[in-house]
């Protein structure tokens, strides 16, 4: 079995950025951005409100003891959604999830939260 090599400094480093993802429902999409925008430094120069909307449908099953926004405890819910992507610079984690809790919804809404290399890092300005 061939021996790794061993890691180089790129490989050690902290993220520096974020990919979060989120799903909610369609009528909350221009509040949930304009929160999200409004808690974040600009990611991209030159640019804002840099979001990537797609349909989806969401499934899920509220246990006894929750309070659905959507649904009713023991049932199945299958619903229309729409999953937000962006990127954020690390320094700005906690206050862009703080931003999407106050306007989110759910009870428990599904925000994945992913480290991000950034093109930049890898090749240069």
């Amino acid at each position: 079995m061939p021996v790794p090599a061993p890691l180089r400094k790129a490989d050690t480093m902290e993220p520096t950025a974020y990919k979060i993802s989120v799903a909610i429902p369609p009528g909350y999409r221009d509040e949930l951005m304009d929160a999200v925008n409004g808690a974040m430094r600009q990611m991209y120069p030159g640019y804002d409100r840099a979001f990537s909307v797609t349909k989806t449908e969401g499934t899920w099953r509220s246990l006894e003891g929750s309070d659905p926004f959507i649904g009713k405890a023991g049932e199945i819910s299958v619903e229309d959604e729409l999953r937000i992507d962006f990127a954020i610079r690390a320094e700005d984690l906690k206050g862009v999830v703080a931003a999407i809790r106050k306007v989110h919804p759910y009870e428990e809404p599904a925000i994945d939260i992913l480290p991000m290399i950034q093109w930049k890092d890898v090749i240069g300005p």
